[in-house]
C-alpha cells in the first residue's frame, strides 16, 4: 500500500468508531494464529489495538501477517469492527473493537530481542525484570516497556504542571549558565578544559545557587528553572552524576512564604498528575526532634513508631553500657545535654521475634556505628492496675501500672529485675512488647543507629499506613555549623550563603555550635526531596561566616568575590528551595531508584552501557586542550 500517515493512534479507537476506515502505525506487540486467522496486537505509546487478518484479506496481506515478529514496525489499514460481546477485553480501553486489516506494510523488521518487551511473570506472579545493565545497554527497548513508558510520561506531566503553577504565580523561567566558575559547594566538580584558555577550566554547575542569587540582586523577584545539575560523587539508587531539580528563588520573602508556595506547587502537581489530594499543610519537625524521635533528619512518617529517651534506666541498675549512653555526650560542645540511651517499644512483637530476628536488627544497628543492640521482652498474661483490674494498653501509665503485671525475659532483662513496673510505665510498654535499646556516648550515633532499626522494622512488619501514600514533612531549625574534628575547624552544615537565624547573630563567633540556620528540608516518605534556605544579603555578615569556617579574605575573594561584590549594590532579602525532580517522580511512581524515571541514566558506576560513556578521546583533541595522559605507576 502507499504509506499514509496514521489517521489515529493505537489507543484511540472505541465502539463509536465502528465501521470507520483507519490507518494505524506502531510496533508488533504480540501475534498468534488461530483457526485460519492471525491476531496482531499493535502498540504505540498511546495504547494497543487488536488487528485481525481474516479470510477476506488478500493473499499478500496474509503472507505479510504470517511473517510478523515482535517489535516489527508496521502500518495497518483496515475497518474498525465491533468484537463479539463475549470477546470484549475490559482490561484494554480499545477492548470492544478490533481492526479488520486490508493492507499491512512493514517499515522495518526487528532482530531477536535481548529481553521481552511484554510483561513476563513467574508462576507466583512476581514480575521478571531484566538485568539493569542489559536494560541500560538497550535503553531504547527498555523504554518501550509499559512501566518505563508510564514513568517517562508522568515525568513530562509533572514538569509541565510545575511550569504551569509557577508561571501562574508570577515566576519567570530563566536559564543560568552551564559553564561556570569552579567553587567549593561540597561535592567534587565536573571540570571542562578550555581550549582558548590553556590550563583553565570551566565547571559544570552543582546547582544554579550563585546565579539565582544574582538574579535576585538584578530585580527578578520570582525565578525558577528546571535545572540540570552535576556532581562528581558516587552514584546510588537515588543519585546520579547528572540530575534535575526544580530550582526556585524569591525576593522580599521569608521562610513561611517559601514553604507555603512549595506546598501549593506540590498540591497542584499531585492533583493534576495523579488526582491525589495532599493535605492543606505539611507536618513540621525540628532537626533535633527528628533525630530524637525517628533517628534521622529524613524520617519516614508513614508509620508511627517513635524512639524514646531511656536515660532514666541508667539509674535503675549497674549495667554500665546504659550508664555510658545516658551521660552527656561530646555534643556538649553545642550545649546540648542529649541522652545517648534510646529505646524503641515494638508492640506485640515479643513472641514474633526470635533471637535470630533480633540479631538481624543488631546487624543493622552496627552498620550505623552502634556497638550493639540491647533488648528484652515484656511477658505477662495481662495488664492490671493497683486494684488488680485488667486495663487496656493505652491506659498503661507509670501511675497505674502494677509490678505484678509485667515480667522481663531475655537479653538484658536480668539487670532490671524488679524494675518492670517503673520501666513499662515510663515507656508505655505492655505485655508481649519487645524493647530495643541503643546506647552510645554520642547522641547522634545512638539516634541514627536505632533510627535505622526503626526503618527496618517498618519494612519487616509492614507498618505503613495504606491511606498515607505520600507523607511530607518539613525539617527546620538545623544546626548552622558542625565541628570538623579531623581538621579542627567549623564548617557549615548546608552552604555558606545560608542566613543564620537572627537571634544568633550577636554570638556567631563566640558560640558557633549553638547557631541555628534559617534553612529547611522537605522530606517525602523517608527521602530528602528538597533543601532550601533564606540567604545572606549583607556583605558584612557573609564575611563573618567566611571567617568562622576558616576562609581567608583572599580565598573568599577568589571563590565568591563576584557574589559579595553584587551584594554591595542593594541586595534584597531572598530565599529559595530546589526540589529534586528525579526523586519526586521516583516516589510518585513508587520506585526505589531514580534510574526508573530518567530516560537515559548512568549505572551505579556512573557509566552508560548504551554508548560506552565515559570513553577515551582522540589524542589530537587532548593536544588541542593542552592535556596529556599520565599513566599510573
Amino acid at each position: 500500500m502507499e504509506y499514509t500517515k496514521r489517521s489515529c493512534t493505537c489507543g484511540a479507537l472505541r465502539a463509536s468508531d465502528n465501521g470507520k476506515i483507519v490507518t494505524l502505525n506502531g510496533w508488533v506487540h504480540r501475534t498468534r494464529a488461530l483457526g485460519g486467522l492471525t491476531f496482531i496486537l499493535l502498540r504505540d505509546r498511546y495504547g494497543i489495538t487488536q488487528v485481525v487478518v481474516g479470510n477476506g484479506a488478500s493473499d499478500e496481506t496474509k503472507k505479510i501477517a504470517a511473517s510478523l515478529k515482535s517489535e516489527f514496525c508496521i502500518a495497518v489499514r483496515g475497518k474498525v469492527s465491533m468484537r463479539n460481546e463475549k470477546d470484549f477485553n475490559a482490561e484494554m480501553p480499545t477492548g470492544q473493537i478490533e481492526l479488520i486489516a486490508d493492507e499491512i506494510e512493514i517499515f522495518t523488521t526487528s532482530e531477536v530481542l535481548p529481553f521481552a518487551i511484554d510483561e513476563v511473570r513467574q508462576k507466583d506472579g512476581t514480575l521478571v525484570i531484566p538485568n539493569e545493565d542489559l536494560r541500560l545497554k538497550y535503553r531504547y527497548l527498555d523504554l518501550r516497556r509499559e512501566p518505563m513508558k508510564n514513568h517517562i510520561i508522568l515525568r513530562s506531566q509533572v514538569t509541565f504542571a510545575v511550569r504551569e503553577f509557577l508561571a501562574a504565580q508570577g515566576f519567570l523561567e530563566i536559564e543560568t549558565p552551564t559553564f561556570i566558575k569552579s567553587t567549593p559547594e561540597g561535592a567534587r566538580d565536573y571540570l571542562v578544559p578550555s581550549r582558548v584558555h590553556p590550563g583553565k577550566f570551566y565547571s559544570l554547575p552543582q546547582s544554579p545557587q550563585l546565579y539565582k542569587q544574582l538574579l535576585m540582586v538584578s530585580g527578578f523577584d520570582k525565578y525558577f528553572q528546571i535545572a540540570r545539575c552535576y556532581r562528581d560523587e558516587d552514584a546510588r539508587g537515588d543519585r546520579q552524576p547528572e540530575f534535575t531539580q526544580i530550582d526556585m528563588e524569591m525576593s522580599f520573602t521569608d521562610r513561611e512564604e517559601v514553604l507555603d508556595i512549595t506546598e501549593e506547587m506540590l498540591r497542584h502537581v499531585f492533583k493534576k498528575t495523579l488526582n491525589y489530594d495532599l493535605p492543606a499543610k505539611f507536618d513540621r519537625l525540628s532537626w533535633e526532634d527528628a533525630f530524637n524521635f525517628y533517628g534521622s533528619d529524613k524520617p519516614d512518617l508513614r508509620f508511627d513508631l517513635k524512639m524514646q529517651d531511656a536515660s532514666f534506666m541508667a539509674g535503675l541498675s549497674d549495667f554500665n553500657v546504659f550508664k555510658a549512653g545516658a551521660a552527656n555526650s561530646r555534643m556538649e560542645i553545642e550545649r546540648h545535654k542529649r541522652s545517648g540511651l534510646k529505646c524503641l517499644v515494638v508492640p506485640n512483637c515479643a513472641e514474633k521475634f526470635s533471637r535470630k530476628n533480633i540479631e538481624a536488627l543488631e546487624t543493622v544497628a552496627k552498620t550505623y556505628k552502634a556497638k550493639g543492640l540491647a533488648w528484652m521482652k515484656v511477658v505477662s498474661s495481662e495488664n492490671t492496675n493497683e486494684n488488680g483490674d485488667v486495663i487496656e494498653r493505652n491506659e498503661v501509665t507509670k501511675q497505674s501500672a502494677s509490678k505484678k503485671a509485667f515480667k522481663f525475659e531475655g537479653g538484658v532483662s536480668k539487670f532490671f529485675a524488679g524494675k518492670e513496673s517503673e520501666i513499662c510505665g515510663r515507656l508505655g510498654a505492655g505485655a508481649n512488647d519487645l524493647l530495643l535499646f541503643v546506647s552510645d556516648d554520642d547522641w547522634q550515633t545512638a539516634c541514627t543507629a536505632l533510627g535505622a532499626v526503626r526503618k527496618q522494622l517498618g519494612k519487616d512488619l509492614n507498618l505503613y499506613n495504606a491511606n498515607d501514600e505520600f507523607h511530607f514533612v518539613w525539617i527546620v531549625d538545623f544546626p548552622y555549623f558542625a565541628w570538623n574534628k579531623d581538621e579542627g575547624h567549623w564548617e557549615t552544615e548546608h552552604h555558606m550563603f545560608t542566613l543564620p537565624q537572627k537571634k544568633y547573630w550577636q554570638t556567631l563567633e563566640s558560640d558557633p555550635g549553638a547557631v541555628k540556620g534559617d534553612l529547611y528540608d522537605l522530606v517525602l516518605n523517608g527521602y530528602e526531596l528538597a533543601s532550601g534556605s533564606m540567604r545572606i544579603n549583607d556583605p558584612a555578615l557573609q564575611e563573618r561566616i567566611f571567617k568562622i569556617v576558616g576562609y581567608s579574605q583572599e580565598r573568599a575573594q577568589k571563590a565568591f568575590g563576584f557574589l559579595v561584590q553584587a551584594f554591595k549594590y542593594g541586595a534584597p532579602p531572598h530565599g529559595g528551595i530546589a526540589p529534586g525532580l528525579d526523586r519526586l517522580v521516583m516516589l510518585m511512581c513508587k520506585e526505589d531508584s531514580i534510574h526508573e524515571v530518567i530516560a537515559f541514566p548512568k549505572n551505579n558506576l556512573a557509566a552508560s552501557p548504551l554508548d560506552d560513556c565515559p570513553s577515551e578521546v582522540d589524542a589530537q583533541l587532548l593536544e588541542d586542550l593542552k592535556l596529556r595522559r599520565v599513566e599510573k605507576e
